[in-house]
């Protein structure tokens, strides 16, 4: 990672950028909205507010995906997008083994093609993050096809049982071959480990899975930090079927079978050094009550999660929503302040880890990114989570930040020593007192503290 900046350098790229205030029900910006220090001072000082110090240190990361920064496209967009990249935005720097933007890494029995995760890994460094590798997904040869094919259409099919050992040596090779990961995720989302006639993941077989690939690991990288088991904690609603009646919200309920994933993985696993999950905020029939209420979810699941294990938690994607009068997106005000909404319930409770999923923009996917599409001539620009984002990062992961809310207002405030980022997580502005500014609908505002 790149030494840190002075404050004194920092507090001025702050005075003069770091203002996002849009409107989501636009195409872009409405022209940008300031929060001045007395509007801070007000919001501060009402009585509705309660600030909790954050849990713990948070290491804010990046997953990349299919497309992200690749060496085919536009000089200029990649260029810009690795400098937002390599500008605090993530500590850590996520890619999988196969699949979401790297090749069939084993073709065939010990015939090895590693030349995209290369080129991958080398972006990690050139950006000066930290490597994370997911491991998943499997060559076909490992999962009933044939040597030398690769079926893309399979990609999300897991290992057969016979093949675990394959691909744990498979696993070997890689963390053998790239020393620089510290981190390793064992497969994705439960990826094909479902039990059809249960209805229910078949988290004995991944299980299994997970100690073969643990051990592996192990034996030839001991220092490796290895976790799972990377399940969807999925919403649904209260009273549904498979809807716990013990871990609810105003979110919802948790599917009671994936919280038996966490059960059973934590009872049966032969070792582990954290754990990872996921999810989104709506429940499976699009139920959102609002954003705050929904990234409510993280926290409630955070703390569940640490009345079972001492393990540090990591989300390994998140997916925060935004309501249907809101227009979600890359570059929209309302998913940029979901997820600092999420971030802000992670810190509130404790997780160790989360990774944002693609922060290259992807017109196909409706969740905020941090550079806009990198494969077109324009691409690689900041969007209205950026600033923000860049700038909670390292203060998040010195443990340093206090997070404020108030039941009756939208509002969240990350606050530390030298400023704060003031957040409305809602479509219609707030007036904090009645002699300051309104604090805008969908609006991110960083406010640099006076010297």
């Amino acid at each position: 990672m790149r030494s840190p900046r002075s404050l004194a350098a920092l507090l001025a790229v702050l005075a003069t950028v770091i203002i996002t205030g849009l409107s989501a029900c636009s195409s872009g910006p409405t022209g940008p909205t300031t929060i001045s220090e007395q509007t801070l001072r007000a919001i501060e000082a009402d009585s509705g507010f309660t600030w909790e110090k954050q849990v713990a240190p948070l290491e804010l990361g990046v997953t990349h995906t299919q497309n992200s920064l690749d060496s085919h496209d536009p000089d200029e967009a990649t260029e810009r997008g690795a400098e937002i990249l390599r500008d605090d935005s993530a500590i850590w720097q996520n890619i999988h083994l196969m699949g979401f933007g790297t090749d069939n890494p084993e073709p065939s029995p010990g015939d090895y093609d590693w030349d995209t995760l290369d080129r991958r890994m080398e972006l990690v460094e050139e950006t000066g993050g930290k490597a994370m590798l997911t491991l998943c997904c499997a060559p076909d040869w490992m999962k009933g096809g044939e040597a030398g094919d690769t079926d893309w259409s399979k990609l999300e099919d897991n290992p057969l049982p016979e093949h675990f050992g394959d691909y744990a040596n498979l696993a070997a090779e890689a963390v053998k071959r790239y020393p620089q990961v510290d981190r390793v995720l064992v497969w994705n989302e439960l990826k094909g480990f479902y039990n059809q006639a249960e209805n229910r993941w078949d988290y004995e077989g991944y299980t299994e899975f997970y100690n073969q690939v643990y051990r592996a690991v192990k034996a030839v990288r001991p220092d490796i930090q290895v976790g799972g088991p990377y399940v969807v904690l999925i919403s649904l609603d209260k009273g549904k079927t498979d809807a716990s009646d013990q871990v609810t919200g105003p979110w919802g309920a948790a599917d009671q079978r994936t919280l038996d994933v966490i059960e059973y993985w934590l009872r049966n696993n032969v070792g582990a050094d954290f754990l990872a999950v996921d999810g989104a905020t709506k429940t499976k029939d699009d139920t959102l009550p609002s954003v705050l209420d929904g990234t409510q979810k993280y926290a409630d699941l955070d703390r569940w999660l640490r009345e079972r294990t001492d393990l540090p938690i990591w989300w390994a994607e998140f997916y925060p929503d935004v309501p249907e009068n809101a227009r979600p997106g890359a570059d929209s005000p309302a998913s940029a302040t979901a997820t600092l909404a999420a971030v802000a319930a992670y810190a509130r409770s404790g997780a160790s880890g989360a990774l944002l999923w693609g922060p290259q923009g992807d017109p196909d996917l409706a969740y905020a990114a941090l550079w806009t599409d990198a494969t077109s001539e324009d691409g690689g620009r900041p969007t209205p989570l950026t600033a923000a984002w860049q700038w909670l990062v390292p203060r998040l992961a010195q443990g340093d930040v206090e997070i404020g809310r108030s039941d009756a207002s939208p509002i969240v405030v990350f606050r530390a020593p030298d400023g704060a980022v003031v957040v409305n997580a809602g479509d219609q502005p707030v007036q904090v007192a009645s002699d300051t500014e309104p604090v805008g609908p969908w609006s991110i505002t960083v406010v640099p503290r006076s010297s």
